[in-house]
């Protein structure tokens, strides 16, 4: 069994709720090396999620435009 760490800042009382993610010690060690100096973990997990919705768009974008079947419109 992986022991399990706290993705978690006690010291950022901005937050109206503050929520305990459990991570592994690898998966820690992965965002710490991540974070900018600074930089909390809230953010850093925000920034990581922006990244990949933005990404799954693109991907999503690119295989509509790979199957899809196009006509040039008239203006």
């Amino acid at each position: 069994m992986c022991e399990k760490l706290s993705a978690y800042n006690m010291y950022n009382n901005r937050m109206s709720a503050t929520k305990r993610i459990p991570v592994s010690e690898h998966v820690w060690t992965l965002l710490y090396d991540l974070k900018k100096p600074g930089q909390t973990y809230d953010s850093l997990i925000e920034e990581l999620v922006n990244h990949e919705k933005e990404l799954h768009f693109l991907n999503e974008m690119d295989a509509i435009e790979s199957e899809a079947d196009f006509s040039e419109l008239d203006l």
